[in-house]
């Protein structure tokens, strides 16, 4: 019986230190992997701004930054940690230093107000019926207030549009939320939403998704290292009582 317990104390070290070997070879690679984000990072040189006291500011504001936070925290839901957001560390590294400065590109292209130009009058078939009736509202930069059309004060019915710039508000919508056929809507959408946004988007996105597998990548490793020393200690233990005397068992 003593020596079966020494031969699985033996099987249970060594899947022990197989186990701390793995966690130690998962540890090297996250440490690759938060030594190429960091590369990354400094190479973009993107910082975010911070007052002398240490909060976050948005074009001189600090009521700009807490605009941008609330559009991350409670619109997008991403789980924020005030932790990753170090005036002493501006540069953008972390989770959220990613995702805070992708919140800022949105909140900024969001609230927007986009120049369309007309070069020729347009009439829009808002309703689709294949006509534009007499008695169409008829619509032109000098007749608008300051040459601003509202989509959501005037709406996407039949219109008429003489040429000229008009300024078109973005009212925190979307890409997807634009009426793309719309010859002043549809333009707006392209010039806010454009294709730096978007690729801009994109880069950060890795990079959150980057920090945050590299944050997952540590804990995997730590409960891996974890199980290994518990593999040691069970299997140490198991040699220990396999190792003491066996008990002599006198028959009458």
């Amino acid at each position: 019986m003593a020596s079966r317990l020494r031969i699985i104390g033996v099987i249970v070290v060594i899947a022990g230190l197989v186990t701390l070997g793995a966690a130690g070879y998962a540890w090297l690679r996250v440490q690759d992997g938060a030594a190429a984000l960091q590369g990354f990072s400094e190479a973009q040189n993107v910082n975010l701004t911070y007052n002398d006291e240490g909060q976050l500011i948005d074009r001189g504001t600090t009521e700009g930054a807490d605009a941008i936070y609330a559009l991350l925290v409670e619109d997008w839901k991403w789980p924020a940690s005030e932790g990753e957001l170090d005036p002493n560390d501006p540069l953008v590294d972390t989770g959220t230093e990613y995702m805070y400065q992708m919140a800022t590109i949105a909140y900024h292209t969001l609230h927007g107000i986009q120049n369309v130009v007309l070069t020729e009058r347009v009439e829009y078939d808002g309703d689709g019926d294949g006509s534009v009736p007499l008695g169409t509202p008829v619509y032109s930069p000098e007749t608008l207030p300051e040459g601003v059309w509202d989509p959501a004060v005037e709406g996407f019915g039949d219109a008429i549009f003489e040429p000229g710039i008009y300024e078109v508000p973005v009212n925190e919508r979307y890409w997807t939320e634009f009426n793309r056929t719309h010859p002043l809507d549809g333009p707006t959408r392209e010039q806010a939403w454009a294709g730096t946004v978007h690729g801009l988007f994109a880069e950060l996105g890795v990079g959150a998704t980057t920090a945050s597998s590299l944050e997952m990548g540590q804990g995997i490793a730590m409960v891996t290292a974890l199980m290994g020393a518990i593999f040691l200690v069970l299997g140490g233990g198991l040699i220990w009582v396999g190792m003491g005397k066996e008990r002599e068992v006198v028959t009458a």
